[in-house]
């Protein structure tokens, strides 16, 4: 059976240690080298690179967040031992790790240190599909001849020198395509290399849960389970027709996976879905002014991407989260696409007063999606609302003086409450 080590990168036939170096660094499959499919996703990143950065917390259980308010961006492994999950409120983590060492988030370090491992990657393949700042999808198919080497050996080689070049490190999956290849990446965190080949995708899937799809969430979850569905070998008794007359395009995609099917393309420029912004506060508020305030400042931010991207959106968006944790979602679909924060605040304006009495929140959000090149945005004004024409004018020429004289040379009222 095919083997490598990752150390020193040594081919040979299977066996427990390398034969060259003697490390039990070693991934064998019969199809390690005829695959060329990869997902590499660095391992703690944000807390990696703060141990990386400050030696002194090498050991110490480290997460990345906000204040006893917020939520966790990522916790090290040492914490992660503990209970402590991505996304989890902040004063649940400390109660299951009172001693963590607590850091704001510093993207400016974050972004540099994916900078660096893009440029590695782009040494490999020009067909990467980043899906954040610490995991991307490659192609390596065809890079066997330019490299000497099959992709295996280059992406072995590429977590090597994130290791010695960055002090970071990395998990690979390589499988025969995407969704496969992420599931291959988690696999064997931290630091892993992990490979599922055409030959035994069935077999690995079958007893899997259906968790394990990218995107299946508790709200997805739940509603397989009502259906019976809890694991691939569950979905596999369904027939395609069924799947999708209950669960519509996700039952036709579902089927697919089941059988470890998916024929998406790595693409590096696969197009941005939605742009949003959000914020935790500090204390629970249902106060309608300092609600309002923040809502403005989102749908600023929210429009300033869109217009440094040049796309509009034709769908606002409104995220709410209760004292308890339950999420409250609202959405608009708008006749013509916008990237005006006015027109994006209004929208959203509007979903919070359906909803605005039912708090307090604890988490307020707004966002911009089914977007497009922005050409054709914001054309046809608004019958219902003459004066609409004249606010976009107003606030194109803002951004127009704002470019020339700073951020703060124009403040709207709204935006200091």
């Amino acid at each position: 059976m095919p083997a490598l080590c990752r150390d020193c990168l040594t081919q040979f036939d299977a066996g427990r240690r390398c034969p060259a170096c003697a490390s039990p660094r070693v991934v064998a499959h019969p199809e390690l080298f005829a695959l060329s499919i990869a997902h590499m996703d660095c391992d703690a990143f944000y807390a990696s690179v703060e141990k990386r950065d400050n030696p002194s917390l090498r050991d110490k259980p480290v997460i990345i967040g906000g204040g006893r308010r917020g939520v966790v961006s990522t916790a090290c492994y040492v914490a992660r031992i503990r209970g402590v999950r991505s996304a989890m409120p902040m004063f649940q983590a400390l109660k299951l790790c009172p001693d963590a060492v607590i850091i704001k988030p510093r993207m400016e370090a974050y972004v540099e240190a994916s900078r660096a491992i893009r440029a590695m990657m782009e040494e490999l393949t020009p067909d990467i599909e980043p899906l954040s700042l610490d995991e991307a999808f490659m192609d390596l198919s065809g890079t066997a001849r330019l490299h000497g080497a099959p992709p295996a050996v280059m992406l072995a080689r590429l977590t090597r020198r994130m290791r010695k070049e960055l002090g970071l490190t990395g998990s690979i999956g390589l499988s025969h395509n995407k969704f496969l290849a992420k599931v291959a990446s988690d696999l064997d965190k931290p630091h892993g290399f992990s490979v599922i080949g055409r030959a035994d995708t069935q077999s690995f899937l079958r007893d899997k849960p259906v968790r394990l799809i990218w995107g299946v969430g508790p709200a997805a979850q739940a509603a397989l389970e009502q259906a019976g569905i809890r694991s691939f070998a569950d979905l596999l008794r369904w027939d395609r027709r069924d799947l999708a007359a209950r669960f519509g395009s996700t039952g036709d995609r579902l089927w697919h996976l089941a059988r470890g099917e998916d024929n998406r393309r790595v693409s590096a420029h696969a197009p941005m879905k939605s742009i949003s912004n959000e914020t935790t506060f500090h204390e629970d508020t249902a106060d309608p002014e300092l609600l309002d305030g923040h809502l403005w400042r989102m749908a600023e931010k929210v429009s300033d991407r869109a217009k440094a991207k040049d796309l509009s959106g034709r769908v606002v968006t409104l995220k709410l989260k209760r004292s308890d944790h339950s999420l409250l979602s609202r959405r608009i679909s708008l006749r013509d696409a916008t990237q005006l924060a006015d027109t994006i605040y209004r929208s959203a304006r509007g979903l919070f007063d359906q909803v605005g009495n039912e708090g307090p929140y604890r988490l307020l959000g707004c966002g911009l999606s089914d977007l497009q090149p922005a050409a054709e945005a914001d054309r046809s004004g608004d019958l219902l609302d003459p004066a609409a024409v004249k606010r976009g004018q107003a606030e194109r020429a803002a951004d127009r003086i704002r470019a020339r004289f700073g951020p703060d040379a124009i403040l709207k009222g709204r935006s200091l409450r």
